[in-house]
Order: structure tokens, then C-alpha cells, then sequence
């Protein structure tokens, strides 16, 4: 295929030259294989072709082996693709010449369980990291950790104390931070509520979705389809090392028996709406959040004369 120097856009399985300088990501019948030649050859990614916009929120999910997390890897190229192409922006990523180092500013990964990689002595220390390294001067590099710290809401008076003295989903918005510092225009997050209390995952998940609303480009990885469902507004299910499915929340969970056949579930709001809806209730069958049940449920409620 000759991409003639322009950007290639997705649509409906067909790709199309596109001159308008639409910007994104472009995943072109990517696969890899780990142990390639070898008696342990396992290939984790099988073909996949995606297209992420600017400025989406994806939910990516998929069981333990589904492909999820090596495929987010790809996105700022800590792993190379065995087969295919991936651009970012328009420019191929494998394409000789191509700043590896500069799209790793760009695309921002954070692993699960980030605060793990906390080593500095102090909080504002560890933030100035990322901005260091990336060649600016210690004027800027301190104003761009301070504005990471700020858009994670931490209070200031955390600052200048050791990192590991905080708490757990305090260290997880540290290392967030560090990785805002270099300003990311996708941020990538592998498990972000892992290990956190409920009030924890809340206020990480809120933290992602105003980063989303602030204009980041957000690729969430998470086995929970709680969390998935009440964030996100596209759901892309792998399995196998393939894309399973892609849609809109509602368009996955609607697919209750594919997701158990391949591990996963709806969310438990979802299923009450099904069941409610076997047993005769005229209600929707996608609905994803307790605030969207509710609203179903008060309609219902006076469909049949309730107060």
C-alpha cells in the first residue's frame, strides 16, 4: 500500500487518503509476535486495525492474555510491531528517521501499580523528572511540575515531602503527574484504579476524565466494567490478541453472552436492567450507569400511574 506521504483514515474497514491534516492515531493490520522463530513463538497481537481520533476517551478491555496491555506498548513504541504499520499524526513511527524519542513525550504510558517507579526524595523532584530529560531549563521544568500538580489536584503542602509518605492513590496521582510534566497528547493508563480503595478509584477516574474533557486523548486499560462504562465513550473488547469488538458503551454491553463467553461481563447495572426486562418491564437493555437506570426505571414507574 503507498501512503504518497499523507495521512490514511479509517472508515468501515476501508482505508482512505485523507489531506486535510486530520490528526490521530492509525493502527494499519498491526500483529506481534513474541519468540518469533522459536519453540515458544505466541503471537499476543493477530492483525489489528484501529483508528483513535484526537481528543477520544477509549476503554480498552479484555481478559488476562487478551493482548491489551502489549498493544498499548505499541502506541509510543516501547514494542515494535512484527507485522503492519502504525502512525501517529500522519507519520509512520517505523518509518526510517523517525523521532521515537519525541513521540514518547507525546504519548504518555502509565503502567499499572506507576507509584512503584517513584524514586526521588521529594514529590516536586520526582515530577521534574520528566521535563528535565526532555532538555528544558530549570525555570520551565519547575512552572511544568507545578502545573502537573495542580491539574492532579494534589494540595501543595505535599510538595516538598517524600513521596513515600503519601498514600496510596496520593502516590498514583505523583506518578500521573510525572508523566502530565511532559505533556502528553494521549495519555495512556494500564489499570489506574488497580489496588485502590473505592473512594481512591473515584478520584483517579475523575482526575482522567478531566484531563479527557481538557482536550487529552486518553486510552484507559481496566478489567472492570464499572469503571469503563461510567468514563468512557467507546469500548474497544480484545480477545485472543484480536479486537473483539468496538463501540459505544451501550453497543458492547448490549453483547452480554459474547463478553461471558470470552471472560467478561457487563456491568452490574447493565445486567439488573436485563433481567428486569426478561421479566416483562419495558426498559432498555443498554444501559450502562445507575443515574441511566434510575432515569429508566422513574419512566417506567410512571408509565404505570407511580407517583
Amino acid at each position: 500500500m503507498s501512503w504518497c506521504g499523507s495521512f490514511a483514515l479509517w472508515r468501515g474497514g476501508e482505508y482512505k487518503d485523507n489531506r486535510d491534516g486530520q490528526m490521530g492515531i492509525i493502527i494499519n493490520h498491526l500483529s506481534y509476535v513474541y519468540g518469533a522463530n522459536t519453540s515458544y513463538e505466541i503471537r499476543a497481537l493477530d492483525d489489528i486495525s484501529l483508528k483513535i481520533e484526537d481528543g477520544e476517551f477509549i476503554g480498552l478491555i479484555g481478559h488476562t492474555g487478551s493482548g491489551k496491555s502489549t498493544l498499548a506498548q505499541h502506541l509510543n513504541g516501547l514494542l515494535k510491531a512484527t507485522e503492519g504499520e502504525l502512525f501517529f499524526n500522519g507519520e509512520n513511527i517505523y518509518e526510517k528517521g523517525f523521532d521515537m524519542r519525541a513521540l514518547r513525550f507525546k504519548v504518555g504510558l502509565v503502567f499499572q501499580y506507576p507509584e512503584h517507579q517513584l524514586f526521588e526524595e521529594t514529590v516536586f523532584k520526582d515530577v521534574c523528572f520528566g521535563p528535565k530529560n526532555k532538555g528544558l531549563g530549570k525555570k520551565e521544568t519547575d512552572l511544568t511540575a507545578f502545573d502537573a500538580l495542580q491539574k492532579v489536584h494534589l494540595p501543595e503542602k505535599y510538595y516538598f515531602s517524600s513521596p513515600f509518605e503519601l498514600s496510596g492513590g496520593q502516590k498514583r496521582c505523583v506518578a500521573i503527574a510525572g508523566v502530565l510534566a511532559m505533556k502528553p497528547e494521549v495519555l495512556v493508563l494500564d489499570e489506574p484504579t488497580a489496588g485502590l480503595d473505592p473512594q481512591g478509584r473515584k478520584e483517579i477516574l475523575t482526575l482522567i476524565r478531566e484531563l479527557n474533557h481538557a482536550g487529552t486523548t486518553v486510552i484507559l486499560i481496566s478489567h472492570s466494567m464499572e469503571d469503563v462504562a461510567d468514563f468512557v465513550g467507546r469500548i474497544v473488547v480484545m480477545n485472543h490478541g484480536r479486537v473483539l469488538m468496538d463501540g459505544t458503551p451501550g453497543e458492547v454491553f448490549r453483547r452480554s453472552e459474547e463478553l461471558e463467553e470470552v471472560g467478561l461481563s457487563a456491568p452490574r447495572v447493565t445486567r439488573v436492567m436485563k433481567k428486569l426486562k426478561e421479566q416483562g418491564f419495558p426498559l432498555r437493555e443498554d444501559v450502562t450507569t445507575t443515574e441511566e437506570a434510575a432515569r429508566e426505571i422513574l419512566k417506567v414507574r410512571q408509565l404505570f400511574g407511580g407517583v
